[in-house]
């Protein structure tokens, strides 16, 4: 068994965090969101493991998550030169895959941990040709929806349809034989241009090939969008989190609830309310940090009110006397104070910008 994680694509729905950044190495609770994904399919038992790069940010990823060794995977880096869709990712990768059977996993979303295992436990069960993971959802037009019968054998994908014969959202996790192939070598690209996985799916139904869907019951969340980076920091930090402080704490800061503290950090005259994630390298003086925020390595706060937000690697926050909320702060950001303060702040602010607020 093998895995084939998609880690190309623009990210226009992260701008401008990934202007300068691939969108799969946003991290959350201090991790990539890429590195969750890995982690979890090490853990199953799958280690061989392909990454399909785009030429925009295929070095950064490749640089970042290494051979695989830290996870105790090997690690194949495969080149998309074009974002043409997963099918046709799925087709350039064949020299990687061969004709083992394989787990398909878009690098930027997230499924509750554990639920990995069991649905790769169904698929060498079931031994479907194609085993799909549905969610239930509330808006089911703005997704991939699936029509399955009583027995959990799909009968329709249906893309964004204006009438959904279900609220059953694909996942961005499918588990696949080699036969896949054969479906992706008989699809034409699909009026976006694109070889839709999707269209391969479909071809398997209409050919009579067995195809089944486990719904998933845990939590799942496509990172692709500021609001769900968020959600996705809070349920890792309220599920996962254990304290441990390796920093320094003076006695002038209140620490209450999980708070992780990495070393060489220093808080000075700080609220700390968990759970909260401080990285390595970090400064913190006269701050409240509330639930739910993340703050990446060589990050430097003064005067600062944080609650529920994400602060990138080395991003820089003084004297900010507003409160800052469902915030996402890039890497290297500056964030200060001209004399004169807007009534209410809320950010999404881009890698090395620099910013005064008058």
């Amino acid at each position: 068994m093998k895995a084939l994680i998609l880690s190309g694509g623009k990210g226009t729905r992260l701008r401008p965090l990934t202007y300068t950044g691939a969108k799969q190495l946003v991290p959350v609770a201090n991790k990539p969101i890429l590195w969750y994904g890995i982690e979890e399919m090490v853990a199953a038992g799958i280690t061989d493991i392909g990454i399909v790069i785009s030429p925009e940010t295929g070095a950064e990823v490749q640089a970042k998550t290494g051979n695989g060794e830290r996870f105790g995977a090997k690690i194949t880096y495969i080149l998309q030169s074009e974002p043409a869709g997963l099918a046709h990712a799925g087709k350039v990768a064949l020299p990687f895959l061969g004709d083992s059977p394989f787990l398909m996993y878009l690098g930027d979303n997230l499924i509750q941990q554990g639920d990995l295992s069991y649905f790769l436990q169904q698929f060498t069960n079931q031994q479907p040709e194609a085993l799909i993971l549905l969610r239930q959802v509330d808006n089911p037009s703005a997704f991939g929806v699936a029509k399955v019968d009583d027995t959990g054998r799909v009968l329709e994908l249906i893309e964004k349809p204006k009438n959904p014969p279900s609220n059953l959202a694909l996942v961005g996790v499918y588990f696949f034989s080699s036969v896949i192939h054969h479906a992706i070598a008989n699809i034409q690209p699909s009026a976006r241009g694109e070889l839709e996985i999707t269209d391969a799916i479909q071809y398997l139904i209409d050919e009579e090939k067995p195809v089944t869907a486990c719904q998933l019951e845990g939590w799942w969340l496509d990172t692709g969008k500021k609001d769900d980076l968020l959600e996705a920091n809070r349920l890792i930090l309220d599920t996962y989190l254990k304290s441990s402080i390796t920093g320094e704490v003076d006695a002038e800061t209140n620490l209450s609830g999980r708070v992780q503290l990495g070393k060489y950090s220093q808080l000075v005259n700080c609220t700390i309310r968990g759970p909260v994630i401080i990285g390595n390298n970090c400064y913190l003086e006269n701050c409240f940090v509330g639930p739910y925020t993340s703050i990446a390595d060589n990050s430097h706060l003064i005067d600062t009110d944080l609650e529920h937000s994400v602060v990138l690697e080395g991003a820089k926050i003084a004297g900010i006397e507003k409160r800052i909320i469902d915030s996402v702060i890039g890497q290297r950001a500056k964030l200060t104070v001209a004399p004169r303060r807007p009534r209410a702040l809320r950010f999404m602010i881009g890698d090395d910008c620099q910013i005064e607020l008058a």
